[in-house]
């Protein structure tokens, strides 16, 4: 586990402390708890995003005209 300093503002620290209080945690895991969940949020958003570019299209016309719309 690695040991990092952070810049917050002041407003930011204080909610900080009060939620890891609120959840009987440290401010540290608080954050890296939040970090972590954050990560596998974006990896996870990051895999279907390619997932989908790389899927095989397969969407495929039969030549007939688009319906038309219906007028009033």
């Amino acid at each position: 586990m690695k040991n990092v300093t952070v810049s917050m503002d002041d407003s930011v620290a204080d909610w900080a402390r009060l939620e890891a209080a609120r959840r009987n945690t440290s401010v540290s895991r608080l954050l890296g708890e939040l970090l972590a969940d954050k990560m596998r949020h974006d990896d996870a958003y990051e895999r279907a995003l390619q997932d989908w570019l790389h899927r095989e299209r397969s969407w495929a016309s039969d030549g007939q005209p688009y319906p038309q719309r219906e007028t009033r």
